[in-house]
């Protein structure tokens, strides 16, 4: 990951699940079976130059494994 998350995410919305989460078998393969999801939110991250931005965030969740994949969405809201 290029930036860190500072603070909470916040105005967490589901975009896929099931069958709608196109790389499933993939997140699957690597990090095992579950109820996979695309969520995104809102935070504050810190990017590499030290700067501090508030972006959207997305990433891939499961029950019992956790949030995985973060993705940096630009530009950014501030």
């Amino acid at each position: 990951m290029d930036f860190e998350i500072v603070g909470e995410i916040t105005q967490i919305e589901t975009i896929a699940r099931g069958k709608g989460v196109r790389n499933r078998a993939r997140l699957q393969r690597q990090y095992g079976q579950g109820r996979w999801r695309k969520l995104k939110g809102v935070a504050y991250v810190r990017l590499l130059d030290g700067s501090v931005r508030f972006a959207e965030i997305h990433w891939y969740q499961a029950q019992g494994i956790g949030k995985r994949e973060f993705k940096l969405k630009l530009p950014f809201l501030d």
